[in-house]
């Protein structure tokens, strides 16, 4: 039996008020607000609840936002195919916060939360294998936050001197450009076919 968007909200509010933050329709699926402390409650009523069914978790990943003092949300993406439905679950995780990991009641988080852990440093308690997944050994930082430099800290290349692969701090061969996008030739003191479009 299919359920429409709004229905889920209102059945979301009647039955689990309590555990949610906040409950909004956003581009037409429900998106839902809860406290890290309600996380795992609310996860297991969604999969649980014959009301519900969602069953399938598509999708867990992070958000940065430095300026707040939680800085990131853990966004996690449901699905229910007996009612047809998708669902946002998103909880809010200071940088030196664990929330609690929701591979207990969905198995396949397992790879999510550890990808959520290597690119933003988001901690995950209780996680049964808590480890980088995407970057090398020895890494450094979390590439996908705001304030990790373009460049990143080190690069990787092979030393054929010493017959293995060193890492060496980033060295800008040459200073970032300024692009002027309105001319395929940046630079150029000729005017291209197509340019005086530009001045009109």
């Amino acid at each position: 039996m299919t359920i429409s968007a709004q229905e889920l909200s209102t059945y979301l509010t009647e039955t689990r008020g309590a555990l949610l933050l906040s409950n909004e329709i956003a581009y037409g699926e429900v998106t839902v607000s809860v406290a890290p402390e309600n996380y795992i409650a609310l996860l297991t009523f969604l999969r649980d609840d014959k009301g519900c069914q969602f069953v399938n978790i598509t999708d867990l990943c992070g958000v940065d936002y430095p300026a707040r003092e939680k800085r990131f949300d853990v966004v996690t993406h449901l699905m229910s195919p007996k009612k047809n439905i998708r669902l946002r679950v998103k909880v809010q995780v200071g940088e030196d916060e664990a929330l609690e990991s929701a591979t207990a009641v969905y198995p396949g988080a397992d790879w999510f939360e550890r990808e959520a852990y290597d690119m933003y440093g988001i901690l995950f308690s209780g996680h049964p294998d808590l480890r980088r997944i995407l970057t090398d050994y020895g890494f450094e930082g979390y590439p996908l936050r705001k304030d990790f430099p373009t460049t990143g800290y080190v690069e990787v290349r092979y030393d054929d001197a010493v017959k293995r692969v060193v890492y060496e701090p980033v060295q800008l061969r040459q200073e970032f450009r300024n692009f002027d996008f309105l001319s395929p030739w940046e630079g150029t003191d000729y005017v291209l076919p197509g340019d005086e479009k530009k001045s009109q």
